[in-house]
């Protein structure tokens, strides 16, 4: 960073924004701080949104934080439109900075076709998708991620009649791989929710949808869960290096001088995975913006977390820790045959095995142990991590 940084402009009112504003603050930053959101809402959580809110338990996520304690100007219903550097135009005008934190987040995927759509990404959306859910309502959701499992385990629970339909071979196939999404696919039949595979939507039209054979689904409500693309249009030629989102160093620094960024739209180089990572997930939004801040006012912090994340899908707790591109697949036991159930993945030669990723179902003890034995770069032993009345910690070798 050069020169003294006396405004720090943070764009994208989200999580990441607002904790971006809080670790300023506790790094004793006394300077003018602006909070620029989208939305016209104070920051709030989205992961609550596709489980508590859609299943009517709360009505707001807004984070509890005292802004005005913080001393933060928010400007809500604000638009990023464009970048040069010291400058940050927007919808309202033009927003001089000395530093820049940019935590704008991502944005759904729809799909073509005339008739209408829901996706579920904003305290708006998850309100509206709500009212919908009422029973006997015919419900098509397009896409067997996390976010659609999560948005039909909700419907059922309303009493809604369920369709998921997928263009994978199985559900959760491309964040998992098919094998360990063959795992999952019996939970849609026991929640009694059809679930369509390999057929890809063609159009989203008036009363449902078209898939690629011509085969017409029906549906009252259709909601798009197909994945985001990072927020980052607004960025294009103005001299940030863009990729899969925000490219950044492991500082979490961007190619402009004085710009971090964070969240869902930053793509990170990560010295553990020797590879660069976006991770689209809460724990992200939580944890990147210290390191931001710190690279943002002169200090040489590293970001290298193991990423985590979790769902709640038809009445199971899924949670899944660090980057398994590349990696072997061990199951822990038989999955298809156990209701709490582990895949854990390996890298590195024989006899220098290391954990690289874990995928755990309703098996917290499993998830904590493996989480420590990739933050350790720890040695195991392939044999017995197979075996899961091994605990992980005693999996250990050398």
């Amino acid at each position: 960073m050069v020169g003294v940084v006396n405004h720090v402009v943070v764009v994208g009112a989200g999580l990441a924004g607002l904790r971006s504003v809080e670790a300023l603050r506790a790094r004793g930053f006394s300077g003018r701080i602006t909070l620029i959101g989208e939305e016209p809402h104070r920051p709030y959580d989205r992961p609550p949104l596709s489980k508590a809110v859609l299943a009517g338990e709360a009505d707001s996520t807004v984070v509890d934080a005292d802004l005005d304690a913080l001393g933060v100007e928010l400007r809500t219903g604000v638009v990023a439109t464009g970048l040069r550097e010291g400058v940050l135009l927007t919808s309202s005008g033009e927003v001089p900075y000395d530093g820049l934190v940019i935590a704008t987040g991502a944005k759904p995927i729809r799909l073509p076709g005339d008739g209408p759509q829901h996706v579920l990404r904003t305290i708006d959306d998850a309100l509206a998708l709500r009212a919908l859910l009422t029973p006997r309502t015919r419900v098509v959701v397009v896409g067997a991620g996390w976010i659609g499992a999560e948005v039909a385990t909700a419907a059922r629970r309303a009493g809604c009649e369920v369709t998921v339909v997928e263009a994978g071979p199985t559900p959760l196939a491309a964040a998992l791989g098919p094998a360990v999404g063959a795992y999952t696919t019996s939970w849609y039949a026991e929640a009694d929710v059809k679930l369509l595979l390999e057929a890809k939507v063609e159009s989203v039209d008036v009363g449902g949808v078209t898939l690629g054979d011509g085969t017409f689904v029906e549906a009252d409500v259709v909601v798009t869960g197909v994945g985001v693309r990072p927020a980052v249009d607004w960025l294009e030629g103005s001299g940030v290096e863009l990729g899969d989102g925000v490219l950044t160093d492991a500082h979490l620094r961007t190619t402009m001088p004085g710009v971090v960024a964070v969240g869902d739209c930053a793509a990170w180089w990560s010295r553990r995975f020797s590879r660069r990572l976006r991770v689209e997930h809460w724990d992200t939004a939580l944890s990147a913006p210290e390191v931001a801040v710190a690279s943002l006012l002169g200090e040489e912090a590293v970001y290298d977390p193991v990423p985590y994340f979790w769902s709640e899908q038809f009445g199971r707790m899924v949670q899944y820790a660090g980057h398994h591109a590349g990696a072997r697949m061990v199951p822990r036991g038989e999955p298809s045959a156990d209701a709490k159930w582990s895949v854990c993945w390996l890298t590195g030669r024989p006899g220098e095995e290391r954990l690289a990723a874990i995928l755990t179902v309703d098996r917290p003890r499993d998830l904590v142990q493996g989480r420590r034995l990739i933050e350790g770069r720890h040695r195991v032993d392939p044999v017995r991590i197979a075996d899961p009345d091994v605990t992980l910690r005693d999996c250990v070798v050398g």
